[in-house]
């Protein structure tokens, strides 16, 4: 008889994660950030080259409508409607994303907080994830690395002057294989990916910040360390695993704008799926977006670095391959 209707995550398991829940919330209670909800299924999709969206049908809509890949569009809705700070815990959805550290459905922790910055929030972050694992291992304080100190300081390549080939080069003799379509952004990616990422995070946390602004994403660009522009962003690694993604958000719908078009035009030359931009995120960028940073944190990564596992099958009741 067939034994995969059982979970992967051992009961004690699924205690730790509903304890780290409840940590979560009372963390955002004692400052006063409120918790929303918002809707899974949407009219836009993601436009972000590394991210494919999942898309339904729903009776009597002409339109695929998308699962969240992240709530950031919707609350940031809220945001502009004057919600002040707020958090949400929430499963989202990733088309492509199985693997060890992937499933294609997982549960996110993203929140915003107003008048902070990205190395304001950065700080936050270092409180939350302390406070949730505690019970568990204690950190040592995180280590704030620059991009381009972290690619330099594990791949020996120069991120911001590099050319394509000299990143694909970099990224092969370290057993990664770029192939030779790949531009320069994708080169980077796979980088961080497979090479950069896999060694931070091992003796204290690391926030890799000062994104080059060509990977700016949602996030504001300012002047970096030597007066060009780096983007405003900022992921946490532990043990080799990436944790969190977050930026100062960009206010600018005609910027936002334009990059959802650049970021179509790369799809479209890499010969991706096209969806739809959300019309209303860009109209509620439009009307006002208060000067925020917003985060995403990866819940169930969190929970498998809380309870020793070596995947995220140790911290997931039910993975894809269960569901």
């Amino acid at each position: 008889m067939s034994e995969d209707w059982r979970p992967t995550a051992t009961i004690g398991a699924l205690r730790v994660r509903a304890a780290m829940l409840a940590r979560a919330r009372a963390f955002f209670a004692e400052r006063g950030v409120l918790e929303v909800t918002t809707p899974i299924l949407g009219a836009g999709g993601t436009t972000d080259p590394q991210i494919e969206s999942l898309s339904t049908r729903v009776q009597g809509i002409d339109a695929p409508l998308y699962l969240a890949t992240s709530p950031e569009f919707a609350m940031k809705r809220l945001l502009a409607a004057g919600s002040g700070d707020i958090y949400q815990i929430c499963a989202v959805f990733r088309d492509e994303q199985r693997g060890r550290w992937h499933n294609p459905e997982f549960t996110m922790i993203e929140w915003y907080r107003l008048g902070h910055d990205d190395a304001a929030l950065m700080s936050e972050v270092e409180q939350l994830v302390a406070h949730l694992l505690a019970p568990y291992r204690r950190l040592a304080a995180a280590e704030r690395l620059s991009y381009t100190e972290a690619i330099r300081r594990h791949a020996a390549v120069d991120a911001e002057h590099a050319g394509a080939e000299e990143l694909r080069r970099a990224a092969a003799e370290r057993g990664v294989d770029c192939g030779s379509a790949l531009d320069r952004d994708a080169a980077l990616d796979l980088l961080m990916g497979f090479v950069v990422g896999p060694r931070l995070g091992h003796a204290r946390p690391n926030f890799v910040c000062d994104y080059p602004a060509s990977q700016a994403a949602l996030a504001r660009l300012k002047p970096g360390p030597g007066g060009a522009p780096v983007a405003a962003r900022f992921e946490l690694y532990i043990d080799g695993i990436e944790l969190a993604n977050g930026f100062h958000e960009l206010c600018d719908a005609g910027e936002q704008r334009a990059r959802f078009a650049a970021d179509l035009r790369t799809r479209r030359d890499r010969a991706q799926s096209l969806p739809a931009v959300d019309r209303r995120f860009l109209a509620a960028l439009a009307a006002g977006l208060p000067d925020t940073a917003g985060v995403a944190l990866g819940f169930d990564r969190l929970v498998a670095l809380a309870i020793g596992a070596d995947s995220l099958r140790g911290a997931i009741a039910l993975p894809i391959d269960r569901a």
